[in-house]
């Protein structure tokens, strides 16, 4: 095993906080997954343990990562972020390495697409963002990047969505911007 492996290994410690918030945050939202099972959800968790880094990484940087849905098709679990605003630790990003690339100064520190790299989840796309919203009531004082079609990216461009007076409104912004209130949200099958 070579040592980005043992990295992304969970300390018997952190697993088991790992598993007790998620077992908390599932029971007290069964209204995002009524029905399914907690039980089913962990025995995946358990059968996927190389899913259960990128979900601690989720936790870490403030996401509260909830289950939302089973896809009948695969048989995965879906995690999305269900943090009542963009997670904390994740905002002040551009959108993409390209962004933070062409910035000269000022750069902000990573990008909302290498993270996601990084902590092996996805940034999600607007019908995603969207159906989170049918959820719950989420970024309504922060802004969310999500997954930016290419004829807008290759033109300089990325877009971001929120929701303000009830309603999802999906914005553009140059993809290299980056603001205190802005971040990202991040989905995990397992």
């Amino acid at each position: 095993m070579n040592s980005i492996e043992n990295e992304k290994d969970l300390s018997p410690e952190q697993r088991d906080e790992l598993f007790k918030a998620l077992k908390t945050r599932f029971e007290k939202n069964m209204s995002r997954h009524s029905d399914l099972e907690w039980a089913n959800v962990e025995a995946k968790l358990e059968a996927n343990p190389d899913k259960l880094w990128s979900l601690h990484e989720m936790e870490k940087t403030g996401g509260e990562p909830d289950v939302v849905e089973l896809d009948s098709k695969t048989g995965e679990y879906i995690f999305v972020d269900c943090s009542p605003e963009s997670p904390k630790g994740r905002r002040s990003v551009c959108y993409d390495q390209a962004a933070l690339d062409a910035r000269k100064e000022n750069k902000p520190k990573h990008s909302a697409v290498q993270m996601c790299i990084e902590m092996g989840i996805e940034l999600l796309d607007e019908t995603h963002y969207r159906e989170l919203q049918q959820l719950g009531s989420f970024d309504l004082k922060t802004s969310s990047w999500v997954v930016t079609p290419e004829h807008i990216r290759q033109r300089g461009g990325a877009i971001f969505c929120d929701r303000r007076y009830d309603t999802v409104f999906m914005y553009h912004n140059g993809a290299e911007s980056y603001y205190a209130a802005r971040g990202f949200r991040g989905l995990l099958k397992v």
